[in-house]
């Protein structure tokens, strides 16, 4: 991106002035008097059905605080302490109560031969949730199963109110299928920060694109000098 001084020189003007207007400025900071809430949960199983073999499963979500309009990852890693080759074949994620479909999902597992492989996957509508399937992914000790989902964050979310997921659905061999609806993640809703908070008036107004878009650490001074910037191009 380039930096002229026309455009550094708007970007002070306007952040002076969002100053002026009262307008506060927190990267990333957190909401005062929210509720505390777990960003993972663990679940172990170890009977008959794994052949006395503990598998594991843990899910969580990758942010501790997230704004409306924004986007959350919830991983979900499924492995074994065995030496032995469980085969998954399914995993259903379920997002919290009112999200949509995952705007992008990833799944890590072991391929032969190229060993440890991330390949975007397409997720399908599995009752409240979200199932990715396979043919067989092969488990062990060195090789667990992680699946990425990526959701989007309604916009009607009240500031300091915490989002808890639903759990997962797993389908296999050799005890490694399992539901379970209590290994939950949960983020608590915060102020956008100020390039959120830009971009979106300007998507709502349909002033949006895809270039100035920031996430959680963005600039101001960068979307606030591209903005004006472009404006100022349009009357030359």
């Amino acid at each position: 991106m380039s930096h002229n001084p026309m455009r550094r020189a708007a970007a002070r003007a306007a952040s002076a002035a969002l100053v002026v207007t009262g307008l506060t400025v927190g990267l990333g900071a957190g909401v005062a008097g929210a509720a505390e809430c777990s960003q993972t949960s663990h679940a172990t199983k170890n009977n008959i059905s794994t052949v006395w073999v503990t598998h594991t499963y843990d899910k969580t979500v990758t942010a501790s605080q997230a704004a409306s309009g924004t986007e959350v990852t919830y991983k979900t890693v499924v492995g074994t302490s065995g030496i032995g080759n469980p085969y998954l074949s399914s995993i259903v994620d379920y997002p919290p109560a009112g999200f949509g479909a995952p705007v992008k999902a990833t799944i890590k597992r072991f391929t032969f031969p190229s060993g440890q492989d991330t390949a975007t996957v397409t997720p399908v509508p599995s009752g409240s949730g979200y199932k990715v399937s396979s043919p067989g992914i092969s488990i062990n000790s060195s090789n667990p199963v992680t699946l990425e989902m990526t959701y989007r964050v309604p916009d009607d979310l009240p500031v300091g109110s915490t989002v808890t997921s639903g759990g997962i659905k797993t389908g296999g061999t050799v005890g490694i299928g399992e539901n379970l609806p209590n290994l939950t993640a949960c983020f608590t809703v915060r102020e956008p920060n100020a390039g959120e908070a830009v971009t979106g008036s300007l998507d709502s107004g349909g002033l949006g694109s895809s270039e100035g878009q920031l996430s959680s650490t963005g600039s101001i001074s960068e979307v606030l000098g591209d903005t004006i910037a472009r404006f100022l191009k349009n009357f030359s």
